[in-house]
């Protein structure tokens, strides 16, 4: 989602370079990024994926979304049929591809019954368009109802949810992640460094530095009001500590933790820059102590309740 605003294509086509190089084989997208942009830039992201993509489409899983406005219109957002068909042929033109290993809604439309959601995927799935389904930024509550939706009614159902989980936010824990594993449901959540505060590179005393994702247009007040507060940083500084005694980065550490999650399929990972994913995937290898989690789950635990006072 850096790609296009944060990073232009030169370094993004750098930084997939580097991904692949390292065994990396998802990449996932969405017609709404690149993050921070506006209506004229939605889409450059999975432009730019679709012309690195060229002559080695058949190596990668891809995976986009669909649910944020496109256009000016009410019908250019949502997860309504008119607008999920015309969404996916707009992704399949930008990826240069004919067809999208996962497609996800991007998030919830309450004006939009599921039923019509759930049929419109399964449309695409029976046309080949859509390899799987699935969905980022469901309540768990709204993830259960469409399941069962769909296996009342015969449709393809949600392979995968895209939560955000890291180690100051902690609430998918309690329904999402149980539940998840019981019906066997993919989690790949993003955030897991927590829009770079995990990083332990941010200074409290400081504002947010310009280029990072606390001052990315729209979205810096979100990551702001998402981790930029007094008791994040107590606790990034306590994380911080603990990776030093185990020799190992904060962010690698902040990537194994949510990797250890027993129903985590994998987190997505993210860059600016081709240097910030070495820390990030060397989590893959890195073995987790057990004692060191508990530590980790205990210095966290708050934030598994709900959000961390301010």
């Amino acid at each position: 989602m850096t790609f296009g605003l944060q990073s232009d294509e030169a370094t993004a086509f750098a930084i997939m370079d580097r991904a692949a190089e390292a065994g990396v084989d998802f990449l996932d997208s969405s017609d709404a990024y690149p993050l921070g942009g506006d209506l004229a830039s939605r889409g450059r992201t999975e432009e730019i994926i679709g012309r690195w993509l060229r002559g080695k489409r058949d190596r990668f899983i891809i995976a986009t979304k669909c649910f944020a406005p496109v256009g000016p219109a009410p019908f250019d957002a949502g997860n309504s049929r008119k607008h999920i068909m015309s969404a996916v042929e707009g992704s399949l033109r930008r990826l240069q591809t004919d067809y999208i290993d996962l497609y996800q809604l991007h998030g919830y439309d309450p004006n939009t019954p599921i039923d019509e959601t759930l049929g419109a995927l399964d449309d695409l799935v029976h046309q080949g368009k859509v390899r799987y389904i699935g969905c980022s930024n469901f309540l768990t509550y709204q993830l259960v109802r469409a399941i069962g939706r769909s296996e009342t009614l015969r449709l393809a159902r949600f392979d995968s949810v895209q939560p955000r989980y890291n180690l100051l936010f902690r609430q998918i824990e309690r329904e999402m992640l149980p539940f998840c594993a019981e019906e066997g449901v993919g989690v790949i959540p993003y955030n897991p460094i927590a829009g770079g505060l995990l990083s332990g590179k941010h200074s409290r005393g400081a504002p947010p530095p310009e280029g990072s994702r606390f001052t990315l247009g729209w979205a810096g007040s979100i990551y702001q009001e998402r981790y930029w507060n007094e008791r994040a940083f107590d606790t990034v500084e306590e994380l911080r500590k603990l990776a030093g005694q185990a020799g190992v980065s904060l962010v690698t550490l902040s990537v194994a933790w949510v990797l250890a999650g027993k129903a985590v399929t994998a987190p997505i990972i993210g860059a600016s820059r081709p240097e910030q994913l070495d820390d990030s995937l060397a989590a893959a290898s890195y073995a987790l102590d057990p004692g060191l989690k508990q530590r980790l789950d205990e210095l966290t635990h708050e934030y598994r309740l709900g959000d961390a006072p301010r």
